[in-house]
């Protein structure tokens, strides 16, 4: 075998991956993106997998992808309680399927432990789990509101608690149940979880001046609203979707279905939401500064010239020729034919 032949074989499937918080434009960049490298989009989003939650999610309309494959939407009922891991199940089949039809495997999204456990292989299986324990929980937060629940994760893990809002509770009641059965934390079992790839990653990065970020959150919630948020919120409760099942946690329902129960008024429930959106944006963005590896693109920029800007981040990481290299066939390493 030539040493060019034993490179390629033993070269690691690429990956491209693009993240973000919400709103910062990743959609329009996403699309772009794949139809220059000759790309398939997975979906980074942990809400985006449900039927049904399309506006609260800033869903892509099949008509809007221009024809790239997008995976890993709408894959299951609102009532399903999707996981990180069942993610990472999924890209494990996904990725090299794409890769087998000469195609370059595009993460993107904005949910960061989604997103880094597949970019970097973290088994989450060897930690357990506590059935009693997560009940336990449950209880204490059904007696005592979201809140108390948060600050008693506050008080072993700030790090956590600081990234996991207090309603996402199924993944407040998982740090809590870590720390319980281990004595060491989830964050520091993220921090001890390897950082090296599987893959050939290329991860890129949007970022945007947090004032101008803010005000766009603010304008996409107001477009929510009037594209019809409380109409699908009550459509997926008269399917008979529990207010409190996992996906209901997601941005946009939860708030809604406060308004819908008669806990708030409209405006309090759209203030409310762009409250808690500009919020996880924060969020968003102090996960993604522990990620290694990101090459940063301020999104406020000219948008043609950060798509060139990409697009040589992309070809020099994957060490390809930039003129020779779009809309190429990929062979089933990642490597363009």
């Amino acid at each position: 075998m030539s040493p060019a032949s034993q490179e390629q074989a033993n070269a690691r499937p690429k990956l491209l991956v693009l993240i973000g918080p919400t709103a910062v434009g990743k959609t329009r960049m996403s699309l772009d993106i794949a139809k220059a490298w000759n790309a398939e989009i997975i979906s980074g989003d942990s809400i985006q997998v449900y039927a049904g939650m399309d506006i609260g999610t800033a869903k892509i309309k099949p008509e809007e992808r221009e024809g790239i494959p997008h995976h890993l939407i709408d894959i299951c009922d609102p009532t399903h309680p999707f996981s990180v891991a069942e993610f990472q199940e999924r890209c494990a089949a996904l990725i090299p399927d794409i890769l087998s039809r000469g195609k370059l495997p595009f993460i993107v999204g904005g949910t960061g432990l989604y997103v880094e456990s597949v970019a970097y292989g973290y088994d989450f299986a060897e930690v357990g789990s506590d059935d009693a324990f997560r009940e336990e929980m449950s209880r204490f937060a059904l007696d005592n509101g979201a809140d108390a629940l948060h600050d008693k994760l506050r008080a072993v893990d700030p790090e956590a608690a600081e990234r996991l809002h207090p309603n996402d509770q199924r993944r407040v009641i998982r740090a809590m149940e870590v720390f319980h059965l281990t004595g060491t934390t989830f964050t520091e079992q993220q921090q001890g979880q390897k950082k090296t790839s599987p893959y050939e990653l290329c991860m890129v990065g949007l970022t945007m001046d947090r004032a101008v970020l803010y005000a766009r959150i603010n304008e996409r919630v107001e477009a929510m609203i009037a594209e019809g948020l409380i109409e699908e919120v009550q459509g997926l409760l008269d399917r008979g979707v529990p207010a409190d099942a996992v996906s209901m946690h997601g941005l946009g329902y939860k708030e809604i279905v406060l308004y819908l129960q008669g806990h708030l008024t409209l405006e309090e429930a759209v203030e409310l939401l762009k409250r808690d959106t500009r919020r996880f944006a924060k969020r968003q963005l102090s996960w993604f500064r522990h990620m290694p590896d990101i090459h940063w693109i301020d999104a406020c920029e000219n948008f043609n010239e950060n798509l060139q800007a990409i697009h040589a981040i992309i070809a020099g990481k994957f060490r390809l020729e930039l003129e020779y290299t779009f809309n190429q066939p990929f062979d089933d390493g990642g490597n363009a034919q």
